[in-house]
């Protein structure tokens, strides 16, 4: 399995870790204070932005989404499809860990920790909200930082190519199926409408453009898509941090008469990831899988597609909601967290080489 690794991280991209990503969490801790702050002395317009709505839809909010997602989702090549043959373990245990198991343990986890455990400790009236988007967040794998994910532990690049563009594919039928099936077993009602436009808009569209958008630049040469995919990165994160400072403007009088909310809300997130990579990577060493293809796999499964689910919270709940603050707790520790888990990864390959 080794040598199978080596030759595949010696042909792969070495896309680094930049600035931003490596330090995500603390841009949004930045964004969580310009937030409140702003939302507290200047509340005036957040509310405007709050009532730019159209079929329930908020338009800037759509409007950031949309620069958040489509440069994201520019990346992706459906053509490598194909190669979901090449490495059938790898992807079957991805895809069973991704949509028949994070959905239903995190909502699990949701009603243990938050609709008991910590249920004295939170605000009464936001305990289904918060479940909510603790169930939206983990109904979508990620899109994007999985590729860095994969650079950083030697991943298989051609298996996190198809692994991903696989998911986004499935992500169009079976994302609004499973949220409506667990917030309907959480008793937590489902506006069906809202939520199948939130994935006409936030999913179907978005992939449609950016498919139609790569082929034309494609058309161009490499060198085209490149650029552009250089020039969009900027305004895709800057499109994330504005989205941030809104919901937290809308969060936070919350924020500030229980700070413990946010914590308490890490802890299910957390439990989470550690669960589904650890199960996804013990499935792939049980089945002889590459560890360069076990590591992406371990890790494709752990993550979630955060903007997707803050989108979708919004949505569905609006700004104030629980719902909204439970998906943005989950960029907040998206990096530290997934970065522990590409060391162990790493520090565990001689054990996962090591026959039994």
């Amino acid at each position: 399995m080794s040598a199978q690794c080596e030759v595949t991280a010696k042909a792969a991209a070495r896309a680094p870790m930049g600035p931003f990503e490596r330090y995500l969490s603390l841009w949004v801790a930045l964004c969580i204070a310009a937030g409140v702050a702003l939302g507290h002395f200047l509340p005036a317009p957040f509310h405007a932005v709050g009532r730019m709505e159209l079929a329930k839809v908020n338009l800037p909010v759509a409007v950031l989404i949309w620069l958040m997602i489509i440069p994201m989702l520019l990346k992706i090549d459906f053509g490598a499809l194909h190669q979901v043959k090449e490495h059938w373990k790898g992807i079957g245990v991805t895809l069973f860990i991704n949509w028949a198991v994070k959905p239903f343990s995190m909502a699990a986890l949701g009603w243990l920790f938050v609709g008991t455990l910590f249920r004295s400790w939170l605000p009464a009236g936001q305990i289904d909200s918060y479940i909510a988007g603790l169930i939206l967040l983990a109904a979508a794998p990620c899109t994007a930082m999985v590729f860095v994910w994969s650079n950083l532990s030697d991943g298989e690049p051609h298996f996190t190519l198809s692994q991903v563009a696989l998911n986004d594919l499935i992500m169009v039928f079976a994302f609004a199926p499973i949220v409506g099936l667990l917030l309907g077993l959480s008793s937590i009602t489902v506006p069906w409408d809202t939520l199948l436009l939130s994935v006409a808009l936030y999913i179907v569209v978005p992939v449609i453009l950016s498919q139609l958008w790569r082929r034309a630049l494609l058309a161009q040469g490499p060198r085209a898509l490149a650029n552009t995919l250089a020039w969009l990165g900027p305004v895709s994160l800057g499109a994330l941090l504005a989205t941030l400072v809104l919901l937290f403007g809308f969060q936070g009088e919350q924020i500030l008469t229980q700070p413990m909310v946010i914590l308490l809300l890490a802890v299910p997130i957390t439990i989470q990831v550690y669960f589904n990579s650890g199960l996804a990577y013990l499935l792939n060493k049980k089945l002889g899988v590459a560890h360069c293809v076990a590591g992406p796999s371990a890790l494709i499964g752990a993550s979630n597609f955060f903007e997707l689910a803050v989108a979708a919270a919004i949505s569905l709940f609006g700004f104030q909601s629980g719902a909204a603050l439970a998906t943005v707790v989950g960029v907040l520790i998206e990096v530290p967290v997934m970065l522990s888990v590409v060391r162990i990864v790493n520090a565990s390959k001689g054990w996962y080489e090591r026959k039994a």
